[in-house]
């Protein structure tokens, strides 16, 4: 996927992810969290340290790479430690157009082969939806098997380029936070379903 993130996209992006400071768990299975949607939890060493180290002192960046790989309690257990440590917007902002958008971008094309021939806006909103849950598919006889029906279900959708199916399928994923204090995903898949909907003629 090489065409650039659409505007709508980006400002759904920006308007679900908010400011993360790493004092402040997002609660969930997140890792420690910082700038935008920058989720520790799922980054290696040299990839946080590439694509913050221009960012942050030497003593932040070794303080974070501590919380490396770190989800759900355990994270939660480091977050006070960290409130020290304050991300700049400028700096979130950056990272996140030059280094977490593009990486989200390679993601979505391999999790959903076909998605570049889709309308701008329903890639961007696939990119969204890569950003926050990632791209994995699940594996056969674990949970994550029923958690990721909707995206093999998305997968071949974005093959038969039949956008909404794509967009049922954002919509039907919502089962997996209803009810349990979590409705700002609940409402990112309704605005992703609905950027991808926008795009049928």
């Amino acid at each position: 996927m090489t065409s650039p993130l659409s505007d709508k996209a980006r400002d759904l992006i920006l308007s679900c992810e908010d400011l993360d400071q790493p004092g402040q768990w997002p609660g969930g299975e997140s890792g420690i969290t910082i700038g935008i949607g920058y989720d520790l939890g799922f980054a290696t060493p040299d990839q946080f340290r590439s694509d913050w180290g221009p960012c942050l002192s030497e003593g932040d960046c070794n303080a974070l790479i501590g919380v490396i790989g770190l989800k759900g309690a355990a994270a939660k257990e480091r977050a006070s430690a960290l409130k020290a440590i304050v991300i700049k917007r400028a700096d979130a902002g950056r990272v996140f157009m030059e280094r977490s958008v593009p990486k989200a971008q390679k993601e979505t094309a391999a999790a959903f082969p076909g998605v570049d021939k889709l309308p701008a806006d329903a890639q961007g909103a696939l990119v969204s939806l890569v950003y926050n849950r990632g791209g994995g598919m699940g594996q056969e006889g674990k949970p994550s098997w029923d958690a990721r029906r909707e995206m093999r279900a998305i997968r071949d959708a974005v093959a038969r380029g039949d956008l909404k199916e794509i967009a049922a399928q954002l919509r039907s994923m919502k089962r997996l936070w209803e009810g349990k204090g979590l409705g700002g995903l609940v409402k990112r898949r309704d605005l992703e379903a609905d950027l991808v909907e926008s795009c049928v003629v």
